[in-house]
């Protein structure tokens, strides 16, 4: 599969305190910085499904939106089709924006509850002039149809719908104007657990109906397990483990990701019972003093003088494409017979 999207050592740093306010008055930032997210670099080919994993305030969301350009990078750069996109204005990315849409996590907050849900899904069409008034009209119920919604909906307003329904309008208006690359930042988070299901496969089938690419990002690997072709773990804004998905969530070789594996309910009793519960210990470090060596290291059980000292290169581990972090990689597990 050829590469659409490529990151190359993108960097994004927040400034806090007064530094701000400094920013917002045309000054430059000088002192301590949030490393949201630190030297990260990641392919994503066409047609497939990357999942993002990784607790809350990784940096998972925010590299979502460098990747869209929402944010603009501290540095590195990110390619498009093998364009490099990163230093292009707001003007230069308007057409970028019929390629590349985001669904957002919260469908509460992020559809206008003063507008109909017609003219919601209808804004990007009217944005980059798509089509005449009919034209926009029959594009909008087509659009309510292929999400399981009914087009005698147009005229209605976001709360009169339930959280799943929000999120296919989201859904919705992110494939109005046809993109190639859609980034699910955790949709499915803010969801009851008797809906996710439902919105995960209508993701499955909208990839396979109009041959979509995902980044679906989320903090449950869990879900990330039954919709993505490979894998991603994020921690403290770096990437220490990346594979197919199924090698990883067979074979982890990061301790992180172990842990992260260790919290996903097994509906089986006896089996979840047998199965070792990994607790982390200690306070995820701070994003503004991260630590020298592997940031893990501060909560890692396997962790020695070297992970300290030196950062671990993102490096290659047993099959192909599986690529990890870690001074201390984890072994094959072992093998019990019946």
């Amino acid at each position: 599969m050829t590469v659409l999207l490529r990151a190359s050592n993108v960097q994004k740093y927040f400034p806090v305190g007064r530094q701000m306010l400094g920013r917002a008055s045309g000054g430059r930032s000088s002192g301590p910085r949030v490393r949201a997210v630190d030297d990260v670099s990641i392919e994503v080919r066409t047609g497939e499904t990357l999942g993002l994993v990784g607790e809350s305030g990784c940096g998972k969301s925010t590299l979502g939106r460098c990747l869209v350009r929402l944010h603009t990078l501290t540095s590195g750069s990110v390619s498009f089709e093998g364009h490099d996109i990163s230093g292009l204005s707001r003007r230069e990315l308007r057409p970028l924006r019929r390629e590349m849409q985001m669904v957002f996590q919260d469908p509460y907050a992020s559809l206008n509850p003063r507008k109909r849900v017609g003219t919601i899904i209808a804004g990007p069409l009217r944005i980059h002039r798509q089509g005449n008034r009919t034209q926009v009209r029959d594009r909008v119920a087509e659009l309510l149809e292929l999400v399981g919604l009914s087009p005698e909906h147009v005229n209605r307003y976001p709360h009169e719908f339930s959280g799943g329904q929000r999120q296919r309008i989201g859904v919705a208006r992110a494939l109005a104007l046809r993109p190639k690359l859609i980034i699910a930042d955790e949709p499915v988070s803010a969801l009851d657990v008797s809906i996710r299901a439902q919105v995960i496969n209508l993701f499955d089938d909208l990839q396979d109906e109009l041959g979509l690419t995902y980044i679906f990002i989320a903090h449950d690997l869990g879900v990330v397990r039954h919709v993505s072709d490979r894998i991603a773990v994020m921690y403290l804004g770096k990437i220490v483990e990346i594979a197919p998905a199924e090698d990883l969530l067979a074979r982890p070789v990061h301790p992180y990701t172990e842990a992260l594996l260790s919290a996903v309910p097994v509906p089986d009793p006896e089996l979840s019972a047998r199965r070792e519960q990994i607790v982390l210990e200690g306070d995820v470090p701070s994003p503004v003093e991260p630590p020298a060596g592997c940031r893990f290291a501060p909560r890692c059980r396997y962790a020695t003088e070297i992970c300290a000292a030196e950062e671990p290169p993102l490096v290659p581990h047993r099959g192909p494409g599986h690529l990890a972090a870690c001074h201390h990689p984890l072994g094959p597990p072992q093998m019990t017979t019946a």
